[in-house]
């Protein structure tokens, strides 16, 4: 178990320590500061997708478990066979041919 670090020495009342609070951000970068190269790129990766509420409304999403119906069985076995001679067409290229930028995408708002 890790304890969170004070700057502060601890207090001692009887056998108890008390700590004193900790600023989580302070917190979070003196833990950042501490880990190998390799462990930051997963932290940053996992931060990334905590501040992006579409990540996270997808996250929360329930399982989709409706049968996949004929139609749709049918669609994926062309895909599939299409991908099977041709290259996969990126997203940006896609967004390109309609004329939707990335930025679109990023301030794209529902309707009310």
């Amino acid at each position: 178990m890790c304890l969170p670090r004070s700057h502060t020495p601890p207090r001692r009342i009887g056998k108890l320590f008390l700590m004193a609070p900790v600023n989580e951000k302070q917190q979070a970068h003196d833990l950042i500061e501490r880990l190998a190269p390799g462990q930051i790129s997963a932290v940053v990766h996992l931060l990334e997708v905590m501040a992006d509420p579409v990540a996270r409304a997808i996250a929360k999403a329930p399982f989709d478990d409706e049968p996949v119906t004929a139609e749709e069985e049918k669609s994926l076995a062309e895909a599939r066979e299409w991908l099977k001679h041709n290259k996969p067409i990126p997203d940006e290229q896609v967004l390109a041919e309609l004329g939707i930028t990335q930025e679109d995408i990023n301030n794209f708002r529902e309707p009310k």
